[in-house]
């Protein structure tokens, strides 16, 4: 992943030491791997072994190897032995080991479209039945985060770790002072841009220049006017999907608010990696922002007593006058991921389905991604939040995830590479107004199911 990607998918450069604020403000690449690109855990004991390659980076890596720890202690006859890489060496050296059918055992990896290339190639293990004869292990997690781990109505990884909506934040004391309410309904987010506008306050703020950021507002706009299945019919690769009405009437809209000076003017040369739209929101010169939900933490250190005093507000994205999508919805980032490879041999399978059944969210874990600041995607993990001066924030969060009948994978993970950079590429011409709604659809159609 990019560095910005890092940031907005997981905790991943974060330090274990780092306080709450600091360490959901933290971003960038991962930290080193040991000298050789990756480093060993979990040997020793004899008997059976499975291997498992994941990603450096603190605080992940630390909580990751932690359960792999665990997990040898108490199955001295059934060992994880598991090997680390920086973020880039990783997504070569696992592309490599499955396309030469030499993968671990256990595959970490981010759902979408990574996973149904594998697939696809017969590379993992088909888990429907496995759920299913495991229905403990399926009911205890977030139903929402299944959505990345399932290819063709089947499951094919075990989602694990926290999870990272987009939120719609705002400045409570520019309402105040315009004297107007959050937005309840897409009408009310039109009718609040020129109120704002006339007071010199930008409407929202946006790191346009980094694509992925315009790329929410589509994301939230596709599922609340036409619903989850909008973008589903796109990643089941059906044709022309995305001339799907409710998709054109989702860009127009876009365009709409767009055109009405919605967001802060030079938006487009804006980028999210410095944090600057985080910036014109606590600043006072933006009263709204569409981001996700682990910029509180860097609101939190670097906005004053932003977020400190009270002054931050939060909610999540709201419906769209006459569509029907669940306002209960949302999107983002709905876990990580584990697969086990195809190529495997049956006792190393076995291995693995023990380290997922007794060893993947147990207590301890649930804890310590607690304790980074993250939101583990079990339910019932919200009584251990409270005890944190964010409570009410991570909270929020968690409702947001739990209570999600669909939970969408960030557009861009959730296709191919190929078609993710056509669609970052429309995405910002559609916001320069460069390209229409129409356009956008045609130019994406050609590109399904690449």
């Amino acid at each position: 992943m990019e560095p910005r990607t890092t940031s907005r998918r997981t905790f991943l450069s974060l330090s274990m030491g780092l306080p709450l604020g600091a360490a959901l403000a933290a971003c960038g690449t991962s930290g080193p791997a040991s000298p050789g690109g990756g480093s060993s855990s979990g040997g020793g004991g004899g008997g059976g072994k499975a291997s498992y390659w994941y990603i450096t980076g603190q605080p992940g890596e630390g909580v990751r190897t932690s359960t792999v720890e665990r997990f040898n202690k108490a199955n001295p006859s059934t060992q994880i032995a598991a090997t680390t890489f920086q973020n880039d060496a990783y997504k070569t050296k696992i592309k490599t080991a499955i396309g030469a059918g030499q993968a671990p055992t256990v595959i970490w990896g981010w759902g979408g479209g990574t996973l149904r290339s594998y697939v696809q190639a017969g590379q993992v293990e088909d888990l429907t039945s496995w759920f299913s004869e495991n229905a403990a292990v399926k009911d205890r997690l977030f139903p929402s985060s299944f959505g990345a781990a399932t290819i063709d109505g089947k499951i094919y990884a075990m989602p694990c770790e926290t999870v990272q909506p987009i939120v719609l934040f705002y400045n409570k004391k520019l309402f105040e002072r315009v004297g107007a309410q959050p937005p309840q309904s897409w009408g009310d987010i039109m009718d609040l841009v020129p109120k704002f506008n006339a007071k010199g306050i930008a409407p929202f703020s946006l790191g346009g220049q980094s694509r992925w950021t315009n790329m929410m507002w589509l994301e939230f706009l596709f599922d609340r006017i036409g619903g989850s299945e909008v973008f589903q019919a796109v990643f089941d690769a059906e044709k022309d999907a995305w001339s799907n009405p409710a998709a054109i009437e989702g860009l127009t809209k876009m365009q709409e608010l767009i055109k009405a000076n919605g967001f802060i003017k030079g938006f487009s040369s804006i980028t999210a990696d410095s944090n600057a739209d985080q910036a014109l929101l606590y600043t006072g010169k933006a009263a709204m922002m569409l981001h996700g939900s682990w910029t509180y933490g860097s609101m939190s250190t670097d906005g004053g007593d932003f977020v400190s005093g009270g002054h931050l507000g939060y909610m999540n994205f709201p419906p769209v006058d006459g569509g029907k999508g669940d306002p209960s919805d949302t999107v983002g980032n709905p876990g990580q991921y584990l697969s086990i490879s195809s190529k495997a041999t049956a006792e190393e399978k076995e291995i693995a389905k023990k380290y997922f059944s007794t060893a993947i969210l147990d207590d301890e874990e649930i804890k310590q991604w607690i304790g980074t600041g993250g939101v583990p995607i079990v339910k019932g993990s919200d009584a251990l939040l409270t005890s944190s001066k964010d409570a009410d924030y991570l909270k929020f969060v968690y409702s947001v995830a739990s209570g999600a009948k669909t939970f969408a994978q960030s557009w861009d993970q959730a296709l191919s590479p190929t078609a993710a950079e056509t669609l970052l590429d429309n995405i910002s011409k559609l916001f320069q107004l460069s390209v229409s709604p129409q356009q956008f659809a045609t130019n994406m159609n050609a590109v399904i199911g690449k």
